[in-house]
């Protein structure tokens, strides 16, 4: 039951104490709802926003990391790459003015790629607005469409009413940024079908849980704007609001208005707990009408699956489908992106982009598509083309820029393959599969000659898929990046998650989402062109940041003696009043003490440790486990062991200027063609990165690319490779392994 306030203790609270309440209230519930991380852009307006999420973060360092970046468009996109790997909700927080017209790209990125972010824009006051106060303007739907949900904060007071409709505003905006259709991956339904499987279970340190591709995007995520009047005084109380919530029955501000469901109790049985937070549903499996509709349809017609990015998250989801593709003999035209490259089966055609600019390419009188359309423009020429029978497979939306769609049908990939099926592939689908199958085998041949090129692209790229750690993330870039996995990425039974940025194809922010993403890998390697380094660089800046933060978070964790858990966790409480929350003792349970198991504990980088009673009455402080192991570092300067400080080796093929466009329509010898699209740059990458701390390395040879590649494993933090290549000739250079 919720305590109530009386109006004399109401009237006590004082405004900077109100705010505290209020927004302490929300940020605990973003936690207890799922958000794990939060980032900053320093303002002034803001500071009751970044207080609480830096309050709490230094209070339950478990329940809540904070990045600070001081560049909003960096630090929006740092968010959505935190997001895009979590697949857990990100929020954001800025001041006034224009800093959320900064967020803008990141903003509209998120919603073509279904991504979950929580923008929580700080406003002057009713009273302030239209009457030329500084560093105001209207920030109401800022965003427009491109949010599911937008919400106008009242300003902050702290009656209980008021608490509630905080709570209550933070579940709206977790629920809208996940959107209708989020579910979490069932365990046992991908454990049945992985035992007919054996041959997965081969792979080194098997784990059906690994991640292989960007979380969220299979669903309706999206990103969610709340705009929050704050007035003066800005700074909150939170010892203040500390006081007055243990006065209404409360531990702190932060549980104010917090509600726990208990068991029910029945005897003989054990207590079923519900958590609070978002609980999903089924992924939506077909009706046995639809089954038998799809199969009919599917009868004496060779069929394909196009997969494109949004089809899968983990390794046991990717065997999913390649199991229900086995039954049918369904080649399954696989995007880099996909997740389904990490496995090596027939079935899985990974050069189809070389295959569809064929004459002689076998074509489909039915294609089912899971997830967006592939990178391959001519994957999706073919399929114009060809106009089979198509069927997309997606929770919201066609996204059919192809304006072929003759059936949706409303469902997640996993829905539709988790179904109850009845039919299999016949003999005019098995010679169909066999023949993309012979097909892809002798284009791999041809790819694979790169190797013995010497210094072009294709070289370098194949030699870091061959050193890239098992169970990492390889995060593209747009343009030629994204274009050269796509033609050089041959599955070889390796899992690693491969990221990029697609919902606009651009430049923008692309260096900051990937050390977004790498927060939650052990290692990450980023590979990207000149153009789209330099159009991020002040990313990396972000060098002090992650390894700042990470530090922070192994403080936070420092082992204190049993007998002073109790001490140290009220010291913990309310690090305002103590001059900090280390030289207190504080002390963090393991996760899941006070909070929701983490689905992608198992995979994602995570800088919390396992805490154990150990027999001399102190607290042993574990390392969790990584898919990849990293340096951990000597000692910190005050004697304190270093966090695991994820590793992001940034690969660089600088051809100095936009050599993609020598492969496009606007290729000339005229003068033109140079001025406004080659632009070269002539940057010192080199200089760059020292001015940012980041050892770095430029290579112009292949063997050296190695040499470099893995010594920069596992290195703490942020460190880049820059492979010299020329502006020119880059079509030529690709010929040989395309078509």
């Amino acid at each position: 039951m919720t305590p109530t306030t009386s109006p004399a203790l109401a009237a006590a609270t004082t405004h900077q104490q109100d705010t505290a309440l209020f927004v302490a209230a929300f940020f605990d519930e973003l936690t207890r709802w799922g958000v794990r991380d939060v980032v900053v852009s320093p303002g002034s307006r803001s500071t009751a926003l970044a207080m609480a999420a830096h309050e709490l973060s230094c209070r339950r360092p478990h329940d809540l990391r904070l990045f600070v970046d001081i560049d909003e468009r960096g630090a929006s996109f740092l968010a959505l790459g935190m997001a895009k790997a979590s697949g857990r909700p990100v929020a954001l927080v800025c001041t006034s003015g224009t800093a959320l017209a900064n967020y803008y790209p990141a903003v509209i990125e998120a919603s073509t790629s279904r991504v979950p972010l929580i923008v929580l824009s700080a406003d002057r006051p009713p009273q302030l607005q239209g009457l030329g106060a500084p560093q105001t303007t209207d920030q109401l739907k800022a965003y427009g469409d491109h949010v599911r949900a937008f919400r106008a904060m009242p300003l902050p007071a702290g009656r209980d009413r008021d608490i509630a409709f905080a709570r209550q505003a933070a579940r709206e905006a977790v629920l809208a940024a996940l959107g209708p259709s989020a579910t979490v991956a069932d365990d046992l339904a991908a454990g049945g079908l992985r035992s007919g499987l054996d041959n997965f279970g081969e792979l080194a340190n098997y784990d059906p849980n690994l991640q292989v591709a960007a979380r969220a995007s299979g669903h309706y995520a999206g990103p969610v704007h709340l705009n929050f009047p704050l007035a003066a005084p800005l700074k909150p109380d939170f010892p203040g609001a500390d006081m007055q919530a243990v006065l209404r029955g409360a531990r702190d501000c932060f549980s104010l208005g917090a509600r726990a469901v208990m068991p029910a109790r029945r005897k003989g049985d054990d207590a079923v707990s519900l958590t609070v937070g978002p609980l999903f549903g089924s992924t939506g499996q077909l009706s046995a009408a639809s089954v038998a509709a799809i199969e009919e349809a599917l009868r004496k017609r060779p069929a394909l699956v196009l997969v494109g990015e949004g089809a899968c998250e983990t390794l046991a989801e990717a065997e999913e489908i390649v199991a229900w593709a086995r039954r049918w003999s369904f080649p399954l035209l696989a995007d880099p992106l996909s997740g389904l490259r990490s496995l090596d089966e027939p079935l899985v055609i990974d050069n189809y982009d070389n295959l569809c600019r064929r004459a002689s390419c076998p074509a489909p009188e039915v294609v089912i598509r899971f997830g967006r359309y592939p990178v391959s423009k001519a994957a999706t020429a073919f399929l114009e083309k060809a106009r089979p029978l198509s069927i997309v497979v997606d929770v919201a939306e066609t996204r059919d820029f192809n304006l072929a769609t003759d059936v949706f049908v409303g469902t997640t990939p996993l829905g539709f393959v988790r179904s109850s099926w009845h039919g299999e592939g016949r003999k005019v689908q098995r010679n169909f599969a066999e023949a993309w199958v012979a097909a892809n085998d002798e284009a791999r041949l041809r790819v694979l000659a790169v190797e013995k090129a010497g210094e072009v692209e294709g070289a370098y790229v194949r030699a870091l898929l061959e050193l890239i750690p098992e169970g990492s993330c390889l995060f593209s870039a747009n343009s030629m990046p994204i274009r050269a996995l796509d033609t050089f990425y041959l599955k070889d039974g390796k899992p690693i998650a491969v990221m990029a940025n697609r919902g606009q194809n651009g430049i923008d922010g692309v260096v900051s989402t990937a050390l977004g993403v790498a927060q939650h890998f052990a290692q990450t390697t980023f590979l990207t062109g000149d153009f789209t380094l330099l159009h991020d660089l002040n990313a990396l800046a972000l060098q002090r940041e992650i390894k700042q933060m990470h530090k922070s978070a192994a403080e936070g964790e420092a082992a204190v003696p049993a007998a002073n858990i109790a001490e140290a966790e009220s010291a913990a409480a309310c690090p305002s009043a103590v001059p900090s929350a280390r030289a207190a003792g504080a002390f963090a349970p393991r996760r899941g003490a006070h909070a929701a198991p983490d689905p992608d504990a198992t995979v994602a980088f995570d800088p919390i440790a396992d805490v154990t009673l150990a027999g001399d009455g102190t607290m042993d402080v574990g390392a969790v486990a990584a898919p990849v192991a990293v340096d951990e570092g000597s000692l910190l300067d005050d004697g304190e062991p270093e966090a695991t400080v994820p590793s992001i080796v940034v690969v660089l093929l600088n051809n100095n200027g936009g050599a993609i466009f020598d492969m496009l329509p606007q290729a000339s010898d005229d003068p033109y063609f140079e001025r406004l699209f080659l632009a070269p740059q002539d940057v010192d990458f080199q200089a760059a990165a020292d001015a940012f701390m980041v050892p770095s390395a430029r290579v112009t040879s292949v063997r050296d690319f190695r040499e470099a590649y893995a010594g920069f494993l596992g290195h703490p933090g942020i460190s880049l490779i820059e492979v010299a290549l020329p502006l020119r000739g880059v079509r030529d250079r690709y010929a040989p392994y395309q078509a």
